[in-house]
């Protein structure tokens, strides 16, 4: 019986460790540890002084939080958001319109145990939700109401933001739903757009990413490809593409998107359990390369490509590590320009 129990432990540490023959690429920063189980991160960019830009990061538990870091990796007490009921996925967008002459910037993130988003101003991190909105309320079953992943997505149209939210478990098709984020004098909704998104069925999907500035929204059907559809709701419910997935060991997981101002950007997309990202060209969708950034597990990731300070002058990548914190990378370590 303990030869046994020592050969599943062995199991469990090589399963979950490190399988990549790319040569390694050391994070410039680690993050300070959460409670629980790290999940997924969101970058918000100071606009007044880069320096003192944010990242969040979920930590997915009962007695989970929203934890916020300086660019040092410290926790930052007064902007973290502590008694969520298991908070995944997390998203910021920009210039939420509050009233005729007050706009905020925003945090989003899933709460799934109360079935239901939340939203915060940043960088004061007041609620704006009244405690939440909740999502999939036309499902009936209850497993079918339990959120995972969020993307925010800020028309180039009109301005208008929505959020797009994945869950646990769906249906084939009208995986993903939108909702409109909107405020008038009695305060601040959340209103049903529509239902989209097809599932082939194999595990699940949880990652969603999107593209503000070209209207697409990409999403990880975890155990098939990465599926492109558009973000405006009046652009149509059809799938544009469903590619990638030979590139990936098991799990496809966390998707990032590097976008520069003349138009050109990348994809990166973690490969779980082989410790990689793949990376792809944000116009094209093809494959480019993989790069070992020496995370274990990796579910949630995020980039930005403004300079913030002297350690990140190319842009910030942040990825979620399996051991209860986040890797942060100056993004000209990913060979990105």
């Amino acid at each position: 019986m303990k030869n046994i129990s020592y050969l599943l432990a062995f199991v469990v540490v090589f399963s979950s460790c490190n399988q990549s023959k790319l040569p390694k690429i050391a994070p410039d920063v680690i993050t300070e540890f959460t409670l629980n189980d790290t999940d997924d991160p969101a970058i918000w960019i100071n606009p007044k002084n880069a320096e003192e830009s944010i990242v969040f990061g979920t930590d997915k538990k009962t007695n989970g939080a929203v934890y916020a870091f300086n660019l040092g990796g410290k926790i930052i007490e007064d902007k973290t958001i502590r008694n969520i009921q298991r908070p995944n996925n997390v998203d910021i967008e920009y210039g939420f319109q509050l009233n005729d002459s007050t706009k905020t910037d925003i945090l989003v993130f899933t709460e799934r145990e109360k079935q239901q988003i939340r939203m915060f101003s940043v960088p004061d991190m007041k609620p704006l939700d009244g405690g939440g909105f909740k999502v999939f309320e036309d499902e009936e079953l209850e497993e079918n109401r339990l959120p995972m992943g969020v993307s925010l997505f800020k028309s180039p149209k009109n301005a208008k933001i929505y959020a797009v939210v994945g869950r646990k478990t769906g249906p084939a098709d009208g995986y993903l739903y939108q909702y409109a984020l909107n405020a008038d004098s009695l305060g601040i909704t959340s209103n049903y757009v529509r239902k989209f998104g097809k599932f082939s069925g194999v595990k699940e999907i949880e990652a969603i990413a999107i593209d503000d500035e070209n209207g697409y929204v990409y999403f990880s059907d975890e155990g098939v490809c990465i599926k492109k559809y558009h973000a405006e709701p009046s652009m149509g419910n059809e799938e544009l593409s469903c590619f990638g997935g030979e590139y990936f060991d098991e799990d496809i997981e966390g998707i990032a998107i590097a976008s520069y101002a003349d138009g050109h950007g990348y994809l990166i997309v973690s490969n779980q359990q082989k410790g990689e990202f793949n990376i792809f060209d944000r116009e094209t969708n093809t494959y480019i390369t993989a790069v070992n950034l020496s995370t274990t597990e990796t579910d949630g990731c995020e980039a930005v490509t403004m300079p913030l300070n002297d350690t990140f002058k190319n842009g910030l990548f942040v990825a979620m590590n399996d051991e209860k914190n986040f890797y942060f990378y100056d993004l000209a370590k990913l060979g990105l320009q």
